[in-house]
C-alpha cells in the first residue's frame, strides 16, 4: 500500500482480507505486524469472517489409502462451494483420532503418536493436534500424565473470546463403575488448563460434586464450553442417573452447572447427547417411547436453567 494512505484506511483494509495473506503481510513492516497481531484486530477480524458457517467431513481414500477432508458452506448452495484443504502431517500422522471440538475456525484433534525415543525405538503417547484449515497450519501438544487402568481422558476447546486465546480442557476421571462399591467420596476428578501463549498445562481448580462425570461430547457457544455430564446416586432402589450440562467460562475459567428439565433430567445418558444450531446450545434426545424413534432436538432459552424448547423431532427413517 502507498504511505499516502492513512494507515486507519490500511487498517480498514486489510480487516476484509482473508486470513492466508494477512500472515504474509505481518513481513511488510512492524506497524503492520503490531497490527495484525494485535488482539483488537484479530477478534474484528474474526466478527466479520465468521458470519458462515462450515462443515468440516472427514474419510478414508480406499484407493490411496489416505486420510481426507471436505469442507463446504453450510447453506443450500453447498454443492458449488467445495473446498478441499490439505492435511498437515502432523494430523494424518494422528492415530484413531477423535474430534474435541472447534472454536474461532480452528480445529481440535486428539490421538496417539509414535514418538521417537533412543536408540530407534518408539514410545506411543497421546497428542493433541489444533489445525487452522483455512491457512493450513497445526501445532502438537503432549498430553501430560500416564493414566492406570482406571482412569480415562476426557477433554474441551475453545478460543478465549477476550484474549482470543486457545485453550485445552482436561478431565482425568474414574472409568464409570456399576458396582455398589464405588461412592460419591472415591470418585475424583483431576482438572487441567493448557494455554497456547504459554504453552503450558496447569491445574484449575474445579469446586464440582465427585459423583459427577463428564462425557466426551462438547460445543462452543459464545464464552462457553459445555459438556454433557451426569451424576450416578446410590438410592434405597438402586443406583439413578441424572443428567446436566457441564460450561467452563472461557474468560474466568468457572464452572457451573446447567440444570436440564426433568423430562430430560431422568433419560438414560447414553441416549442423550449436545450440540448446537448456530450459536445457540441445543439438546439431543433419541426417543424411542413412539411408534416412530427419533431425535428430539431441545434449545436452551437464552442460558436460562431449566428452560428449553423443543424444536422439533427427526424421525428415523423406515427399515427397507
Amino acid at each position: 500500500m502507498s504511505e499516502n494512505i492513512p494507515f486507519h484506511i490500511q487498517e480498514d483494509i486489510m480487516k476484509r482480507l482473508p486470513a492466508k495473506p494477512l500472515l504474509q503481510f505481518r513481513s511488510v513492516s512492524k506497524a503492520w505486524k503490531s497490527l495484525i497481531d494485535s488482539s483488537e484486530f484479530i477478534a474484528t477480524h474474526c466478527v466479520r469472517h465468521s458470519q458462515q458457517q462450515h462443515l468440516l467431513v472427514r474419510y478414508d481414500d480406499k484407493l490411496g489409502s489416505e486420510r481426507k477432508c471436505v469442507s463446504f458452506v453450510d447453506d443450500d448452495t453447498f454443492p458449488q462451494q467445495i473446498f478441499i484443504p490439505t492435511l498437515p502431517p502432523s494430523v494424518k500422522l494422528l492415530r484413531f483420532p477423535n474430534t474435541v471440538g472447534c472454536s474461532h475456525g480452528l480445529l481440535c484433534l486428539s490421538g496417539y503418536y509414535l514418538k521417537p525415543e533412543k536408540s530407534y525405538s518408539y514410545m506411543e503417547t497421546e497428542a493433541i493436534v489444533i489445525w487452522n484449515p483455512s491457512i493450513g497450519k497445526s501445532i502438537v501438544i503432549d498430553v501430560p500424565d500416564v493414566l492406570n487402568h482406571r482412569e480415562e481422558i476426557v477433554l474441551g476447546f475453545g478460543v478465549c473470546p477476550v484474549t482470543n486465546d486457545p485453550k485445552i480442557v482436561k478431565f482425568t476421571q474414574l472409568i464409570s463403575s456399576s458396582s455398589a462399591r464405588e461412592t460419591e467420596t472415591s470418585r475424583h476428578c483431576n482438572v487441567k488448563v493448557y494455554t497456547l501463549s504459554s504453552r503450558k498445562w496447569r491445574s484449575l481448580s474445579c469446586m464440582l460434586s465427585k459423583s459427577i462425570r463428564v462425557e466426551w461430547c462438547q460445543v462452543v457457544v459464545d464464552r462457553f464450553i459445555y459438556w454433557h455430564a451426569f451424576s450416578r446416586k446410590s438410592l434405597e432402589s438402586g443406583f439413578k442417573t441424572f443428567n446436566m450440562i457441564l460450561s467452563l467460562n472461557l474468560i474466568n475459567e468457572d464452572f457451573k452447572v446447567v440444570n436440564l428439565p426433568n423430562s430430560l433430567e431422568c433419560q438414560s445418558h447414553i441416549e442423550l447427547s449436545i450440540s448446537k444450531q448456530r450459536e445457540s446450545l441445543v439438546f439431543l434426545h433419541y426417543n424411542t417411547n413412539n411408534k416412530k424413534s427419533g431425535y428430539d432436538v431441545w434449545m436452551m432459552d437464552h442460558g436460562v436453567q431449566r428452560s428449553f424448547t423443543k424444536l422439533f423431532t427427526i424421525q428415523d427413517e423406515a427399515p427397507c
